[in-house]
Parts: C-alpha cells; sequence; structure tokens
C-alpha cells in the first residue's frame, strides 16, 4: 500500500516539479500567439511567487485537518490552473491562470514531505523514501524542457499545460483509494486568517519588489524601496500577531529552534548557489563561449543527473553515515563545484563545465533528503506540516532572493560597464569581431563575479555543517 501511495506521491511532486521549467522551450511560440513578450518573465515569477506564498499556508492547514484533505484540494487547485492555461487567450489571463497553479503546487511539496514522514517512522527508511522525492524533483528539471520542446513542435504549446490533467487525476484518485490517514480526535479549530493575510500580503510585496529590481535594476526607485520597507513592517505586525494567536500560521517556537533555523538557513545558502548556477551557467556557455541555445541548455544535464544519483545514495547512506555527516560531504562537494566555477575562463577545457555542474547536483542530492529527516525529527507530529513547509518556502524565496542579489552583482559588471551593444546576438557575424570580444570579456567578468559569490555561500554553507554536526554532538551527549 505505502508503495502506491509513494508513487503517487512522486507523480504529484513531478508534475509540480516540472511546470516551473517546461514553460522555458514555448516562450517563443506563446509570445506568438499571445503576444506580451515584455510580460514573459511574469509567466515564470507569479507561478514562483504563488507556490512560494502558499506553501507555509498549507502546511499549517495540514496539521489542523489532515495531510490528505489538504494535499488534494492542492492537486485540484492546480488541476483547474493548468486547464486555464492551456485555454488562455491573452499572455494577461496566462499570468492569471499560472498564479492558480502555483497556488495549487505550493501544497505538494511540503505536505508530500509531510506524507513521508508519517508513513515512515524509520530514520533510514524515511531518508530512502525521501531520497526518491528528491530524485524526482532532480529529473523533473531535464524533463521540463525536453518535454516541454517535443510538445510544442509536435502538437502545440497548450498541451504543456494539458499533459498534467491524465496524470494529476490519476495521482489524485490514487491518494483517494490508498492513502487512509488516521486523523486526531476532531475538535474546533482556530485558523489563524490574519496571520496568513498578513504573511501573504508581507510576502508578496517583498518578492515583488526583489523581482522587479532586480529586472529593472531599480533598486533605489521610490516603489522599490517603500515596497520593501512595507514587506518589513509587515512581518514586524505579523509576529505580533502570531504571539496572540492561539494556533498560529508560524509557531514562533520553530523560529527558536535550534535545529530548524540551522537546516532553514542552510536551505537558504545551498538554494542560492543553485540559482547562481542555473541563471548564469548557460549565459557563460553562449555570450562567452559562443555556443548555441540548445548547447547552452544541455550544459546544465549533468545537474539532475547527478542530483538523483546522490539523493539515492544519501537515503542509502544514512545509517551507515550520521545524517550530519552526510550534511558536511554534500557541502564539501558544493565547495568544490563552486570553486571549479570561479576558474571557468574562455579557454578552460569543455569537460571542465560539466564536472562543476555535475557535482552540484550531486551535492544537492546528498543534502536534501536529510534536510527533511532533520526537520521532522526536530519537531512534534503537530507540527510536522507546518515545518516542511517552513523550509521549503525558505527554498522557494532563496532562489527568488538570490537571482535578485546575484542579478545586481552581475549588472554593476556588466551593465556599468557602459558597453552599448551587450543585447546583440552573442554568434559571431552578428556584430563586429571586435565588439564582440569586447562583448565576451564584459559578460565573463560579470558571470564571474557571480560565481565568486557562490563560493562565498559554498563556504559559508560547509561552515555551517560543521557547526550544525557540532550542536548535535552536545544534543546527544546531554541527552
Amino acid at each position: 500500500m505505502r508503495v502506491k501511495i509513494m508513487m503517487a506521491l512522486m507523480l504529484s511532486t513531478f508534475l509540480a516539479a516540472m511546470e516551473g521549467t517546461i514553460v522555458s522551450t514555448a516562450v517563443p511560440r506563446i509570445t506568438s500567439d499571445l503576444a506580451g513578450f515584455e510580460q514573459v518573465s511574469w509567466v515564470y515569477a507569479i507561478y514562483m511567487l504563488a507556490t512560494a506564498v502558499s506553501a507555509p499556508i498549507y502546511g499549517k492547514l495540514a496539521d489542523l485537518f489532515g495531510r490528505k484533505n489538504v494535499l488534494l484540494t492542492g492537486i485540484g487547485i492546480f488541476l483547474l490552473g493548468s486547464t486555464l492555461c492551456g485555454v488562455a487567450l491573452s499572455m494577461e489571463q496566462l499570468i492569471v491562470y499560472r498564479a492558480i497553479q502555483g497556488l495549487g503546487a505550493g501544497a505538494v511539496m511540503p505536505i508530500t514531505m509531510t506524507i513521508i514522514g508519517d508513513l515512515y517512522t524509520e530514520q533510514t527508511a524515511r531518508a530512502k523514501a525521501q531520497g526518491w522525492i528528491s530524485a524526482v524533483w532532480g529529473l523533473s528539471g531535464v524533463a521540463g524542457p525536453l518535454v516541454g520542446g517535443f510538445l510544442v513542435d509536435t502538437l502545440s504549446w497548450r498541451y504543456i499545460f494539458f499533459l498534467n490533467l491524465p496524470f494529476g487525476l490519476l495521482s489524485f484518485f490514487m491518494l483517494v483509494l490508498y492513502y487512509k490517514e488516521k486523523l486526531a480526535v476532531k475538535t474546533k479549530r482556530h485558523i489563524d486568517y490574519p496571520g496568513a493575510l498578513i504573511f501573504s500580503v508581507g510576502t508578496i510585496a517583498l518578492l515583488y519588489a526583489l523581482l522587479t529590481g532586480s529586472q529593472h535594476q531599480s533598486w533605489t526607485s521610490p516603489v522599490t524601496i517603500s515596497l520593501i520597507v512595507f514587506a518589513l513592517s509587515t512581518f514586524l505586525v505579523f509576529v505580533s500577531v502570531e504571539k496572540r494567536s492561539p494556533e498560529p500560521l508560524i509557531p514562533l517556537s520553530l523560529l527558536t529552534n535550534r535545529n530548524v533555523m540551522m537546516i532553514n538557513l542552510l536551505t537558504l545558502l545551498t538554494n542560492g548557489i543553485v540559482i547562481s548556477m542555473v541563471v548564469y551557467l548557460p549565459i557563460w556557455s553562449q555570450g562567452v563561449l559562443g555556443e548555441s541555445a540548445t548547447m547552452a541548455g544541455f550544459v546544465l544535464t549533468p545537474m539532475p543527473v547527478c542530483w538523483t544519483i546522490g539523493a539515492v545514495l544519501s537515503g542509502n547512506l544514512l545509517g551507515k553515515l550520521r545524517a550530519e555527516q552526510l550534511i558536511i560531504a554534500g557541502t564539501a562537494v558544493l565547495t568544490i563545484a563552486a570553486s571549479l566555477l570561479t576558474l571557468l575562463s574562455s579557454h578552460s577545457v569543455g569537460y571542465l563545465i560539466y564536472v562543476a555542474v555535475g557535482l552540484i547536483g550531486l551535492g544537492m542530492g546528498l543534502i536534501s533528503p536529510i534536510v527533511m529527516v532533520k526537520i521532522q525529527a526536530s519537531v512534534t507530529v503537530d507540527k510536522r506540516g507546518t515545518a516542511v513547509a517552513l523550509n521549503t518556502f525558505t527554498g522557494t524565496f532563496s532562489q527568488t532572493f538570490g537571482a535578485a542579489v546575484f542579478g545586481m552583482l552581475f549588472n554593476l559588471v556588466t551593465v556599468g560597464s557602459g558597453h552599448t551593444n551587450l543585447g546583440a546576438s552573442f554568434e559571431a557575424g552578428g556584430i563586429p569581431v571586435e565588439q564582440l570580444m569586447q562583448i565576451r570579456d564584459i559578460l565573463a567578468s560579470g558571470v564571474h563575479v557571480v560565481f565568486t559569490g557562490s563560493l562565498v555561500l559554498a563556504v559559508c554553507c560547509f561552515c555551517l555543517s560543521l557547526v550544525f554536526a557540532k550542536a548535535q554532538k552536545e544534543l546527544a551527549r546531554n541527552n
């Protein structure tokens, strides 16, 4: 029975994760049909934003009303959004429908991990199961662009959304049939509506400020500054509301739980490393090396493959090695990979990039399942959904924040150079050779600064893993 439930969870996770990347190969056709090229970045951003905002809310609802009901609701909303995206008649409609998709997807990742924590009580078995979920998440990064490209070329871009319907319904009905959740005795539960509203408004304001600030480099504009100040003020109000709530959306005890906070900080840093690579390695490949767009896409392929290997390996090694040792090993691999990226130059051997990308995936694969094991082991069962959702939110927020910070660093070097032709074709022949070489040097300098920042994050991750391991030893000694 648990195998069938796992299959349903893996399927729903795959669909929700793939939606983050499957759109990439369809963008030219979508903009051709719907127009609105200047709005295309919001097709990606709104999905991520809606997922981030809704994840903690779903996590709390799962603790209050049961994992099954909330997950099924999330899958239903996700499928509704997918259907609407498939029939969108304008770019504005598509953006709204992608937000609905994201609101549904926000339930999938945190509640899936929470259900696994409930199904597998033994730590090693739990790590193996979560390793498979992490592997699915990694594989979706490769499958998304490939499946999307195939559907766009053979059918229509609309089928990248319709594809979710048969498989999503299969997952839905498998959960209905096979997942028998034992609910606690029904009592009147308090829903923290003020906390949910304040948290959502504050998060949307902050993420919107980060996205627009990074996109337009408008960090000093009154709108961006006002949004950031408003968001920070809102979070202070949120803390005050949560202190008084009988059942807060995010229990403040989670924010004072040392293990939870250290794991969330690790998640924040590691996801920042990943986003720097995902965004800027294709720029390096196309802009500096002069590769085609297709080859630039292939440069990221080793990451999900090695992520899968690392996740499965991590689940099988837990028990033979301590969880802290696996986290140290994963952060060490990330540090080596980030060091290799800082050594890249236009004369580097081709395989160096693929080795670095593969090591990033391997390091993340080693870490990801263990993060969920430690999060769930650090809280009581009634707070497990909330804790996992908070970690999921941290990862999504990190990607947005990291993209904004690294975008600022990259633009300080590139746009700050004053060169007026940075948006020209990267391929030889589009512009004079002398200008092309200048552009490539400028882009190389910008990406190098980004990868140097990634190395700093990786070193911080490794140091944090050592501190975490020491804290676990002290906790074990005291118990």
